[in-house]
C-alpha cells in the first residue's frame, strides 16, 4: 500500500528532527557544564516532547 503525501511529509519531519539532534550532539562537547545543564533543562521542558509524540502514535 503506497503512503499518502501526509505520511511522507511526516517522515521527512522525523528526518529533520534527527538532523537537529545530530547537530546538538556535535555541539555538545564544546559547551561548558553550565551551558550543558541549561540546554538539558530547556530540552526537558520542551513541549511537545519527542516522547509525548511517540506515545501519541502508540495510543492511537
Amino acid at each position: 500500500m503506497p503512503l499518502s503525501g501526509e505520511a511522507i511529509r511526516t517522515m521527512n519531519y522525523v528526518d529533520d528532527i534527527s538532523v537537529t539532534l545530530r547537530r546538538i550532539l556535535t555541539v555538545l562537547p564544546s559547551l561548558t557544564e553550565e551551558e550543558k545543564a541549561r540546554v538539558a533543562d530547556h530540552i526537558s521542558k520542551a513541549e511537545p516532547s519527542y516522547e509525548s509524540v511517540v506515545a501519541a502514535f502508540k495510543a492511537k
